[in-house]
């Protein structure tokens, strides 16, 4: 098997409610917390949104914090991590990340994840999974002197998720450098081009980042639950996303076999480019 240069990098962002997890992760355990069900917490939290005209990833950030004072709860960072403890993966997650990057490290690759998602970075960094990621992409709050979330530090919203495409590319991963992200870089020089990025989200929160990935070369897989293929199937009839495939992550999955060939895609056009070049080296010195 001839090899690919050890410093490509492929990198695999992932939405992470109903992506990773079957379900938003507030409703594992922060919502029965402060006494409510998800309908009514949601069904709130939508109020809050349409009578302030407020985004509505904000409104779900700042009623947390209403609710936690109300029922005399310590909203920090630890119980968010404590939270996040709870979060149930879908099936085949817990074993795929191993499975996946010694796929690509065999094919010469390094593979890098990436979390985009609009949920809670904290309840994220409390997964099992957390230390899987490169970098957390998601909300956040601001603490006060008494560690107590008071205000949202960062919100990441639908259309705002296309940033860290662009910061995964660039290898500009710190949030506060907006220098670095702005400036030209040419596509030679990125440290991850498109055409080795994948992104996997569920649904239409997803689709300015997937159409984005796939209008640049790389691919994008829309996930959904067990029997609820039309929850994603007008993505691809749109040509919104590359391929759809139910979240199961399992070894022999089809999920599994969508990133495995697309990984052996990227393997097969570095492989051309790099025999192009070779043969544009041995022409120019024969003159």
């Amino acid at each position: 098997m001839q090899e690919v240069a050890p410093d490509k990098v492929i990198a695999i962002m992932y939405d992470f409610d109903k992506t990773l997890c079957d379900k938003d992760m507030q409703e594992y355990s922060f919502i029965p917390l402060v006494n409510k069900t998800p309908e009514e917490f949601w069904g709130e939290t939508g109020v809050v949104a349409t009578q302030n005209d407020m985004d509505k990833i904000l409104a779900y950030m700042y009623y947390m914090i209403v609710c936690a004072k109300k029922e005399n709860i310590k909203l920090t960072r630890e119980l968010l991590n404590k939270c996040g403890e709870n979060v149930n993966l879908f099936r085949g997650v817990l074993s795929y990340f191993k499975r996946i990057n010694e796929y690509a490290s065999r094919l010469g690759f390094k593979l890098e994840h990436y979390i985009i998602s609009s949920g809670l970075k904290e309840m994220i960094s409390g997964t099992r999974i957390a230390k899987e990621f490169t970098e957390i992409y998601a909300c956040d709050f601001h603490y006060d002197e008494n560690g107590e979330a008071d205000f949202p530090a960062n919100v990441v919203n639908y259309t705002t998720k296309t940033q860290f495409l662009f910061r995964i590319s660039k290898g500009v991963l710190d949030k506060s450098d907006d220098v670095a992200l702005n400036s030209f870089t040419p596509d030679s020089e990125r440290r991850v081009p498109y055409n080795r990025m994948i992104y996997i989200g569920d649904g239409l929160t997803d689709v300015p980042c997937m159409r984005l990935i796939k209008k640049s070369g790389g691919k994008s897989i829309a996930v959904y639950p067990k029997h609820k293929i039309d929850r994603v199937k007008q993505l691809l009839l749109d040509q919104r996303c590359d391929f759809i495939a139910e979240t199961d992550y399992s070894e022999g999955g089809e999920l599994d076999h969508i990133i495995k060939m697309i990984i052996d895609q990227i393997y097969v056009n570095e492989l051309m480019l790099s025999k192009i070049d070779s043969q544009f080296s041995k022409v120019n010195k024969l003159k």
